[in-house]
């Protein structure tokens, strides 16, 4: 294979070319891409034998995460360890769970009451100090990989915490500093921008710029006022970040998460969403990444449907992120269940699937955030579906105002005026625990649980890496006491935001609890999916429909075999004709004896076929 020297300079001159054509192009600084390339390689003779051992293995088979066996998990430190070290005693537990892939949410140093979940970074080299040390996230990654198991941290490159080092000297008046964000002394061009550029949080923090009474201009703040974007025209910004992308590699994070990559690059006169400069910085910290660190992932958060963030992967020449998010899935999910009806959630899958199948998307029913319902009303409104008073009824349903509904939850950033609303809640109270809870209801109770595994169940089967929100797996409910802290009261996002319940995981291996049946179930499903050359990402996929629109199917092929994966979107047991046969792959029963299948309530089948 050659010597460290020889590996470098071979990974380095493959990318040379189009590296310094990219860099040049956008910013015709050759000095400072001198400056670059030398920090890349002292970056690089830093890296340990180790992440340098892991790097050459994940060259060696460069779909190393694409296996069926993959299964990620989302977890705030604080509220499932406490700290660093906690999360780090507490592996054996995710191992149990059937993950290998952890998501820790940002933990970077952030000011306390103005940092957004940790998104306003203050110091991109220190950790929150109740948390731990950057040691100690050092020695995380290591027992992780240990344990084989992939570390995915956030870099919340958009913007920095107007409390981090470049802000305070801008802030000051240090024209250097100044330059790094988007500095005006009067409003004029701060009007031009607000003519074209959409708002973010048009409630919670209105418009794009923020003004500093203290030193007498205005600064852009596309989400919150004390979060001050990034000017990237500047390249000793994209050098800087770049060198923090780095530090984090050399960390041991094998998967650096790309906060809000559409709105990195921002030019007058248009939406600052998505331009082609956005491609070029993420193509370079690709190519970056491939040359100092190759055993790393770039995951990409584009918040659009997945046909539109398919430019985000590049191409099969010009790569970008190895991985996006499929966010509209989830939505859709979500508003298949409230209207029973599968035909928008259907178009979707068909899109995807017509994707090439080197594309990786991250699937989940559940995330940190909330839940935006921005979904296809082009299509919606044909189907009688009107985006107004849709969105109000998706909300009046989830927080249990309409009489058919059995979920609990709260409203985030409603809107009076444009009644606006997005939606926060567990995925258990959202599938009705919590409410049957209420009522002492067993009917109600088993419709719950048979509707929270039949999601997880459906995104199983989808292709990519499925993600569980820690506490799903118990089935943990919506905490209110967030209301009572003054802090979190105004963000409804902590309703889901609370405590890793550690008594309930307790109970996960008593059969008859809620917390045994998820578990239990999740883990049948997990294992399933990992052990069948059906789910893995080759694999054929295709939708399947009846006349029902209540009523889904997902067919999968692989191999020799045929997996397919039916679902009732309804509050009423369904048959369907089913004349393929086959195995009901959760109890080894034959799936349809009599050519048809019968489902309860928001039920499910996986049926297998040999072919």
């Amino acid at each position: 294979m050659g010597s460290e020297k020889e590996i470098y300079q071979k990974r380095f001159e493959k990318h040379l070319d189009e590296l310094k054509w990219l860099y040049m192009e956008l910013y015709d600084a050759p000095e400072m891409f001198d400056e670059l390339c030398s920090t890349m390689e002292k970056v690089y003779c830093e890296r340990n034998d180790s992440l340098k051992a892991l790097d050459l293995e994940r060259e060696a088979d460069p779909e190393w995460f694409k296996g069926n066996d993959m299964l990620g998990m989302m977890i705030y430190t604080n509220l499932f360890g406490g700290t660093l070290k906690g999360v780090e005693g507490h592996l054996d537990y995710l191992q149990s769970c059937g993950v290998n892939y952890v998501h820790l949410m940002p933990l970077m140093e952030s000011p306390k009451d103005r940092s957004d979940g940790g998104y306003a970074v203050a110091d991109f080299r220190k950790v929150q100090p109740e948390l731990g040390t950057v040691d100690d996230l050092e020695h995380l990654a290591h027992s992780c990989h240990k344990q084989g198991m992939s570390l995915c941290l956030d870099f919340v490159m958009n913007h920095t915490s107007e409390d981090h080092e470049w802000a305070k000297r801008a802030r000051a008046g240090e024209k250097e500093y100044e330059d790094r964000y988007f500095f005006y002394d009067t409003w004029d061009i701060p009007e031009e921008y607000e003519k074209t550029v959409p708002q973010v949080f048009p409630t919670t923090a209105p418009g794009n710029f923020t003004w500093l009474e203290d030193c007498k201009k205005h600064v852009l703040t596309t989400f919150y006022p004390y979060q001050w974007d990034l000017d990237y025209r500047n390249p000793v910004v994209f050098n800087e970040m770049m060198y923090n992308f780095l530090f984090f590699a050399n960390l041991g994070i094998d998967v650096i998460r790309i906060d809000a990559v559409p709105y990195i690059w921002k030019e007058l006169g248009t939406s600052c969403r998505n331009l082609p400069q956005v491609h070029t910085i993420v193509r370079m910290m690709r190519m970056i990444g491939e040359i100092v660190c190759p055993g790393i992932l770039l995951l990409g958060e584009v918040v659009m449907e997945p046909a539109k963030v398919a430019p985000y992967f590049g191409t099969v020449e010009k790569p970008e992120c190895h991985m996006l998010y499929n966010v509209t899935t989830m939505a859709t999910i979500w508003h298949t269940v409230a209207v029973q009806d599968i035909r928008l959630l259907r178009k979707q899958l068909d899109a995807v699937y017509c994707l090439p199948k080197t594309y990786t998307f991250l699937n989940y029913l559940r995330c940190h955030d909330d839940i935006g319902w921005g979904l296809d009303y082009d299509q919606l409104e044909g189907w009688d579906m009107m985006q107004v008073p849709h969105k109000k009824y998706l909300n009046d349903f989830y927080t249990g105002k309409v009489w058919e509904s059995f979920s609990r939850g709260e409203l985030y950033n409603d809107d009076p005026v444009t009644k606006d609303a997005r939606f926060c809640g567990t995925t258990a109270s959202m599938c009705g625990v919590e409410a049957a809870l209420e009522t002492e209801d067993k009917e109600a109770m088993e419709q719950a649980l048979r509707l929270d595994l039949t999601l997880h169940a459906f995104m199983l089967q989808q292709a990519g890496i499925p993600v569980i929100y820690s506490g799903d797996e118990i089935g943990q409910l919506n905490d209110y006491s967030y209301k009572e802290e003054p802090a979190k009261a105004v963000d409804s996002r902590y309703v889901h935001r609370s405590s890793f319940r550690w008594e309930l995981a307790g109970k996960a291996k008593e059969p008859d609890t809620i917390q045994g049946k998820i578990f239990k179930g999740l883990r049948q499903l997990e294992t399933i999916r990992g052990t069948h050359e059906s789910f893995t990402a080759q694999a054929h996929a295709e939708t399947i429909g009846w006349d029902d629109d209540s009523v889904l199917g997902i067919m999968r092929t692989g191999g020799t075999e045929r997996i397919t994966g039916i679902y009732n979107f309804s509050r009423s047991e369904k048959t369907v004709s089913w004349i393929g046969g086959g195995k009901n792959l959760l109890t080894g029963e034959d799936g349809a004896p009599e050519g048809y299948v019968t489902l309860p309530a928001y039920g499910f089948i996986w049926l297998r076929e040999e072919i």
